[in-house]
Formats: C-alpha cells, sequence, structure tokens
C-alpha cells in the first residue's frame, strides 16, 4: 500500500537486554571475562551484530566509541571523535562495495528513554539492501526540486538561507552549520550540514573532516545542559544511496530527542504514528535560541 520496505527480525526478541554494568558485552575482556572485545582496551572497535536485524543481502555492524563504559559520545576528545569518523568512512567504502548494498546508515541511539538496549557507549551501521523510505521520499522531493527551479540544489539552497536567517542556527564553523530546521518535527532536533555539498561520508574532504568533531561535541555538550539528566537522542547520519541521488542528497547528520521537558517525553501516538502528521510541542526559534544560551 505504501510501496515501503519493512525488516522483519524477529529473532532480536531473544538479544541482549539491559544487563548489569559488570556483564556488559562491550568492556574490553579483563580478569578472565570474555566479551565482543578480545583486548584489555580499545579506542574504537567496530564488529558485526551478533543480533543483526540484517543478513544475507544486508548487513549490520556495531561500533563502540570507548572502552569507557560509563563514558558517552559527548565525554569524548576531538582527537577520538575524528577515528570514529574514521571508522564510519572505512566501514561505509567497505559495505558500499558489497553488491547487494544500496545505502549505508550510520547512527548512534543514547539512553533508555530512546529503546537503548546497552547501556555502553556504541552506535551501529547498517547497510541497507534497498533504499530506505526517507531517503526515497528525500530524493522526490529534491527531484521536485530541481525540476522547478531550474536545476538548483535544494540541499545548497536550504543551508544558504539557514546561514543568511541565522534565527535558526545553533552553532558553526566554515566547514559546517548547525542548525533546527524551520519544520522540526522533535522536540529538540539540529541538523549538521557541510558547507560543500558532498554525497556520503568517504567524500568529506580533511579539512572538513577535522572541523566536524568540535562543533558536534559543542552542540551535544549544550544538549546535556538542557535538563538535569543527559538528554536522550538519536543521532542519523544520511548519506546518499551507492547508485542513485549522489548529485541532489547531500550528506547531513540529524540528531534529535523524545524528551520535550524536564520530565516528559513527546510519544508519536495518533496523528504522528498513524498518519505521519508531526505536531510540534515548541517552535525551532526557541528551540535554537535555548540551545545559543547554553554556549561555553
Amino acid at each position: 500500500m505504501l510501496d515501503e520496505y519493512v525488516v522483519i527480525a524477529s529473532h532480536r526478541q531473544d538479544r541482549t537486554y539491559l544487563p548489569p554494568a559488570d556483564e556488559c558485552p562491550l568492556d574490553p575482556s579483563v580478569n578472565g571475562r570474555h566479551t565482543e572485545i578480545p583486548t584489555e582496551d580499545y579506542e574504537v572497535v567496530v564488529f558485526e551484530n551478533r543480533f543483526p536485524s540484517l543478513s544475507g543481502n544486508g548487513r549490520c555492524e556495531v561500533v563502540c566509541f570507548s572502552s569507557d563504559h560509563n563514558a558517552s559520545f559527548a565525554d569524548l576528545d576531538a582527537d577520538r571523535v575524528a577515528l570514529v569518523l574514521a571508522a564510519w568512512i572505512d566501514r561505509t567504502i567497505e559495505l558500499s562495495a558489497l553488491p547487494s548494498v544500496e545505502q549505508v546508515f550510520c547512527f548512534e541511539n543514547r539512553g533508555a528513554e530512546i529503546g537503548v538496549t546497552l547501556s555502553h557507549p556504541h552506535g551501529q551501521i547498517y547497510a541497507y539492501p534497498f533504499i530506505t523510505p526517507r531517503t526515497t521520499r528525500m530524493l522526490e522531493v529534491a527531484q521536485r526540486y530541481q525540476e522547478q527551479t531550474n536545476g538548483r540544489i535544494l540541499v545548497d539552497d536550504v543551508v544558504a538561507e539557514e546561514r543568511q536567517d541565522g534565527s535558526r542556527v545553533i552553532a558553526g564553523n566554515e566547514h559546517w552549520t548547525a542548525f533546527v530546521p524551520q519544520a522540526a518535527r522533535w522536540p529538540v532536533e539540529v541538523h549538521f550540514y557541510p558547507t560543500r555539498r558532498v554525497p556520503d561520508l568517504p567524500a568529506l574532504d580533511d579539512e572538513q573532516r577535522a572541523a566536524f568533531g568540535p562543533l558536534y561535541l559543542d552542540v551535544l555538550r549544550r544538549f546535556d545542559r538542557l535538563y538535569a539528566a543527559p538528554l536522550p537522542y538519536i543521532a542519523a547520519w544520511h548519506q546518499a544511496p551507492r547508485t542513485v541521488g549522489r548529485d541532489l542528497l547531500g550528506l547531513h547528520l540529524e540528531v534529535f530527542s523524545t524528551r520535550r521537558s524536564a520530565d516528559k517525553l513527546k510519544f508519536l501516538a495518533g496523528s504522528e504514528a498513524a498518519m505521519g502528521a508531526f505536531i510540534g510541542d515548541v517552535t525551532p526559534e526557541q528551540t535554537a535560541a535555548r540551545l545559543r544560551e547554553l554556549a561555553l
């Protein structure tokens, strides 16, 4: 009815769920306790997910950002972020080379409110054997915009207009801009776009790669100053598919949270869950202003 793929992965019902801290499978292997990572310490580790949502034609991998069980991405330094970025780039190249893979998705779920089943700082990479519904929609919109504007690229115009307007911009540098989108769907939602459009992570040049970490850490740390407790979020890299839309879709990172106040979460109920029509709880300009105030 929707012409959209749905993945059925019933075996994941039995995956590891919020184990005690001393039984975390993402910690280093020490004192005779063997985990998924057979070393006493590490910086960044990538391995295949033992409970994959995709297998056969697709691939699911786990990316551990730190050996410190109690750390978060915001606790990393810029050098470690650069190493994580290098891992995302490496895996995007390798997974995109698989003949069955159409799109590579790097992401992080943070916080029990998001549904995280392991509290260790980590993310995941999905290599889909199809183009995802969200990307398909973005490609359709970008193509229509190009036709209606005599060849203009939607991503370029959006970033340029946000930088010129400034009311929703959180922070930025020469190579990246972080802003709340004009029609934000989530209570806290920030998008990160490189100033020079690229289709995917491997296409970033050295300057863009170096400039990303400090900006991203700055915004994540502002997130954690919003409320008394750390902000739960999803961080999602949008990359162009392997074979289509590479001249239309620009790489960007979307980070959003379901927390709408200090003690309330946004749940997807009737309008959002059934009809896909989001109803915002706060204006994007208010969210942007609040995050700007939290700069150190």
